[in-house]
């Protein structure tokens, strides 16, 4: 695991923890051994950390406290503890954990080989992990407010386009609470990403309040590393997370059992949404929802047949009141990217370019796009916020901070090391590098096309380069040369030929005996008339 993952990991651990959350739900949220959480919690105690101020400290600082070192003494050795007489042991009446675990501690003692024993809590949490991997048979209880389980329905509603007559599938989306079977259920357009955010966003606001955690399958949309105890969280879906207040726990690949309740909550709606629907034809995605908003509500408000009450009675009962509330402000969709600051100290997003402090030239960071805002961030922290630009292609934004106090103070590259190193490759390179700078409002916006050049005098040499460069300037327009003009000259070999062949090849033709010039065509026109 990456040192960047395993952080925001431990950040996600003080932050569940932070909430009340149970070791054990931390661990399903996270994919971390309960070992792994319990030590984060310790370290985090010992060195007074709470998540109100971990949030505020760079991954470098949190690594920093949570990990120092402390003295040269070697871990304590442990007595082994036998897990299958544990598990034969617990089968027999009246035994407990507790009960196994001062046993376990007296022989432990008795034994006097130096080893010690492990406390209760250690004890307990390696049972249990030792046990999870036997793989037994486990029937879910679900609590009060605790799981969301969300999924596609196989099978597919329709809409007609009004133009063309298309019949065009769409998905069904399904959310279902884990206590009380209470169920959201609506149409979108995909699976991908902004309509699966968008999905559970409308499910929160339909439940109108937040449950401790979400169980999606691990489609693509919340998994975007699937693993079958692991899996990465897609960033946008688990900063969704964040922004509620609650943990993802992707079903495990293959395990029917994680995810039985929303398999049956999805039957359900098949049979009685969509198979209500399927003599219906509808024109649009809303026509369709609101359709659908219409039989979920009558699925909820449908009695129990073994039970007293309803879906509806049910959440009102027993999942509302453990759950969280809704945050005043709606999660807005963001998009995440890894990219680059170039020399010229921006990054480019959609093919417009945001700036960074020029100290970060050259350094790898993240990018979190949404429809309104670009951040870019630098080991954790946000270094700038730029509003979404929307213009032209290739347009700049700039903070004026940013910006380096002067040219020669810029750093490795600045534009006089530029038109110096184009000049050393040949006078023509120097000119096309002179034009390319003057093109630009502040020369450092010039450095890419600049220092493409570099590779092109690495693939066809310095000469080839250079009379590229004066081929360029001779048939440049009034925008002067550019870095593509070069490379296309480069590319079909016209480096190669003479300068005064577009010459004597215009002259020739212009005075050949078998070419007619205008005056020709409008005497003969004349003539017919």
């Amino acid at each position: 695991m990456s040192k960047r993952l395993n952080m925001r990991k431990i950040r996600e651990v003080l932050r569940l923890g932070a909430q009340g959350h149970s070791q054990r739900k931390i661990m399903a949220a996270t994919g971390l051994s309960k070992g792994s959480v319990s030590e984060y919690l310790r370290r985090a105690a010992e060195a007074k950390i709470d998540w109100l101020a971990a949030k505020d400290l760079s991954e470098a600082e949190l690594d920093s406290r949570l990990f120092k070192p402390h003295g040269r003494k070697g871990p304590v050795e442990r007595t082994s503890i036998d897990f299958t007489w544990v598990h034969r042991e617990l089968r027999k009446t009246g035994v407990t954990l507790q009960l196994l675990w001062a046993e376990y501690q007296q022989s432990a003692i008795a034994s006097n080989d130096g080893r010690r024993p492990y406390q209760y809590s250690q004890f307990c949490d390696l049972y249990h992990d030792w046990k999870s991997k036997l793989d037994m048979p486990m029937r879910q209880n679900h609590v009060a407010g605790e799981k969301l389980f969300i999924d596609y329905s196989g099978k597919k509603p329709t809409i007609i386009d009004r133009d063309t007559g298309e019949v065009i599938g769409v998905e069904l989306y399904v959310a279902v609470m884990g206590a009380s079977n209470y169920t959201h259920a609506e149409a979108s357009r995909s699976q991908q990403l902004p309509d699966f955010v968008g999905s559970t966003i409308r499910a929160l606001e339909y439940f109108g309040a937040v449950p401790a955690m979400l169980v999606p399958d691990q489609l693509k949309s919340a998994v975007s590393g699937p693993d079958r105890y692991d899996p990465d969280i897609n960033p946008s879906y688990f900063e969704l997370a964040q922004h509620y207040g609650t943990a993802i726990v992707p079903a495990r690949p293959g395990k029917a059992r994680d995810k039985a309740k929303v398999e049956a909550g999805v039957l359900i709606a098949q049979r009685w949404i969509l198979a209500r629907l399927r003599n219906h034809q509808f024109f649009s995605l809303a026509e369709l929802n609101a359709h659908i908003a219409q039989l979920r509500e009558e699925l909820n408000s449908r009695a129990f047949q073994k039970l007293d009450g309803c879906r509806r009675s049910a959440f009102e009962a027993i999942d509302r009141p453990a759950m969280q509330p809704l945050p005043n402000r709606r999660y807005e969709l963001s998009h995440w990217k890894k990219a680059r600051a170039g020399i010229d100290y921006h990054v480019q997003y959609e093919y417009r370019y945001y700036s960074v402090p020029c100290a970060l030239r050259g350094a790898a960071v993240h990018v979190r796009a949404t429809d309104t805002t670009v951040e870019i961030f630098h080991g954790g922290q946000r270094i700038a916020s730029h509003a979404r630009s929307y213009g032209p292609k290739g347009t700049y934004i700039t903070c004026e901070e940013h910006k380096p106090k002067s040219h020669r103070d810029y750093g490795k590259w600045p534009p006089e090391r530029m038109r110096a190193w184009a000049y050393s490759l040949g006078p023509s390179v120097g000119m096309v590098v002179d034009a390319i700078l003057r093109r630009y409002r502040n020369e450092e916006f010039g450095f890419r096309p600049v220092l493409a050049l570099t590779r092109d005098a690495k693939t066809y040499g310095k000469e080839r380069l250079d009379a590229a460069c004066a081929r360029a300037l001779a048939v440049a327009g009034p925008s002067g040369p550019t870095r593509r003009s070069v490379v296309a000259i480069l590319r079909r070999n016209l480096d190669q030929c003479p300068l005064a062949f577009e010459e004597t090849s215009t002259a020739t033709v212009a005075n050949h005996d078998n070419l007619r010039g205008s005056l020709y065509f409008n005497q003969e026109n004349k003539d017919d008339h």
